[in-house]
């Protein structure tokens, strides 16, 4: 049994070997034609990384010729197989550039905006890629309306836009966190009109009263007064939208003491004026 075993595996072995070192010969030494076969029978087998090489090995040879249609378009899906989807996204735009009347550009158009989507990093980091995806979904929205991936499409990108208010909140709360909070109320600002209907509209208009809250308390006396009072505005608009959220307790205890405030700052003021 043992050596039965021991047989089969020194069997398998060689076989591997072979395999391996006509591959090496074909891909170093073969004509054109030989490695156009073997880079299609490696791609259909599914061992992409071969086929890629063999693929850049006879892409000068072909340009211009009809097999080259089918060549750009197992390059693209060898990347999108390897999930190399940079690359994959770059060779199936131009694969719909170059075979713009192909049985598969439809399908490539896809598979182009599907590897943006599938590049996007966590929301945490830059988006450019996302920014990518979302463009190149909706592109193909709007070149295939009739096309059944469309309600694929449309899923990526509302849940790229997610990923989108969720980067711009990171980085207003950031500044909020670090107590740069002239800059958060700006990146809350600016976060509330971009993303209108946003689900965190709630927590941004808190974290945005928040920041004035404090700036207004720590303002010098010359600017208290008009930093005070849009605090109070942040809040009084917060108590409109969201009369029943767990943070008005807080929020209104905050925005009693910047009333007391206010009023000392008026206080002071007129009295100098009397004197």
């Amino acid at each position: 049994m043992l050596k039965n075993k021991l047989y089969s595996l020194i069997v398998c072995a060689l076989v591997l070997l072979t395999a391996c070192g006509e591959y090496q010969k074909v891909l170093n030494k073969g004509t054109v034609a030989e490695q156009y076969k073997m880079a299609t029978d490696m791609y259909e087998n599914q061992k992409f990384n071969k086929a890629i090489q063999l693929f850049e090995k006879i892409t000068p040879s072909y340009r211009s010729k009809p097999q080259m249609e089918r060549i750009q378009y197992m390059v693209a899906q060898s990347h999108y197989n390897t999930k190399q989807y940079s690359l994959a996204a770059y060779y199936f735009d131009k694969f719909v550039k170059n075979y713009p009347k192909s049985s598969k550009v439809e399908e490539a158009a896809y598979l182009s905006a599907h590897s943006y989507y599938l590049s996007s990093p966590v929301f945490s980091l830059d988006q450019k890629d996302t920014q990518e995806a979302i463009s190149s979904l909706q592109n193909f929205i709007y070149k295939y309306p009739d096309s059944e991936r469309v309600v694929d499409a449309n899923s990526h990108i509302k849940e790229l836009n997610l990923k989108l208010e969720k980067k711009s909140f990171e980085i207003a709360w950031q500044y909020y966190h670090t107590e740069d909070y002239i800059a958060a109320i700006i990146a809350f600002d600016n976060f509330l009109s971009d993303h209108l209907g946003t689900e965190l509209k709630e927590k941004a208009l808190y974290y945005r009263f928040k920041a004035a809250n404090a700036l207004g308390i720590q303002s010098i006396f010359s600017k208290k007064e008009e930093r005070i009072r849009d605090a109070l505005k942040y809040y009084q608009r917060f108590q409109r939208s969201y009369p029943a959220s767990t943070y008005i307790a807080e929020m209104g205890q905050l925005a009693g003491v910047l009333e007391n405030e206010l009023n000392s700052v008026l206080t002071l003021k007129n009295g100098n004026n009397g004197l």
